[in-house]
């Protein structure tokens, strides 16, 4: 009785002369080349029989022998390494994470793919890059002088629909505020600026974001 082992040399030899053809594969100058690869998942990499201690001496050992394997982000059967370097011109390139065959049939791919045929109502707040639809919900912005300052206000809002779970934890906002002061040359024309971002928790796949910003200056 033979026991096929892992190492097909016809195979080997098969994947070596498709290597090569991949290599210098071109897309036609009117064709569109896109690619969605999955994410996400462990993926082997590499595998390895034996040891530095028990090295192995024989093939016909192999199939009693437990393979080890060094696991990378991929889809569950592509490294996502593998998948990005298709060596072609494309137009974009997008992870989806999922699984090998599964992404097939995922909403968010349908999403992409109709983004990219622009099929249907075009959608010009979608990013396929990260499955963003940026609604802007509000924008003011005021300028009033008084006493020699000018100061200018604005207010700016969005909602970030996504079907992507935020990391905000206990039902709190996130603020992060940021505080710029000038000088003016020989200290004649001062400004100051402040500006504070404010990220709501995620409610029924919405996330509001709000920026409120202020300016002083002197009024020239």
């Amino acid at each position: 009785m033979t026991i096929p082992l892992p190492f097909n040399m016809e195979i080997l030899k098969w994947a070596n002369e498709t290597r090569k053809i991949l290599l210098h594969a071109k897309v036609p100058p009117k064709v569109k080349f896109y690619n969605i690869y999955g994410i996400n998942l462990e993926t082997p990499h590499s595998v390895c029989y034996g040891s530095e201690d028990a090295p192995v001496t024989d093939l016909s050992e192999l199939r009693f022998l437990q393979a080890k394997y060094v696991c990378i982000d991929g889809d569950g059967t592509v490294p996502t390494e593998s998948a990005k370097a298709d060596g072609l011109n494309a137009e974009a390139r997008v992870g989806v994470p999922g699984e090998h065959r599964g992404i097939l049939c995922d909403h968010h791919v349908f999403r992409i793919l109709k983004h990219w045929l622009k099929a249907g109502d075009p959608d010009p707040y979608y990013n396929p890059i990260n499955d963003y639809v940026i609604l802007p919900t509000a924008f003011e912005i005021e300028t009033h002088k008084k006493k020699g300052l000018e100061v200018t206000s604005l207010k700016e809002e969005w909602e970030i629909v996504s079907e992507v779970q935020d990391d905000i934890s206990c039902g709190k906002p996130l603020e992060s505020s940021i505080f710029i002061s000038h000088s003016g040359y020989n200290q004649s024309s001062p400004a100051e600026a402040h500006a504070t971002v404010t990220i709501r928790p995620q409610n029924e796949g919405k996330q509001h974001v709000e920026l409120n910003a202020v300016s002083v200056s002197v009024d020239a």
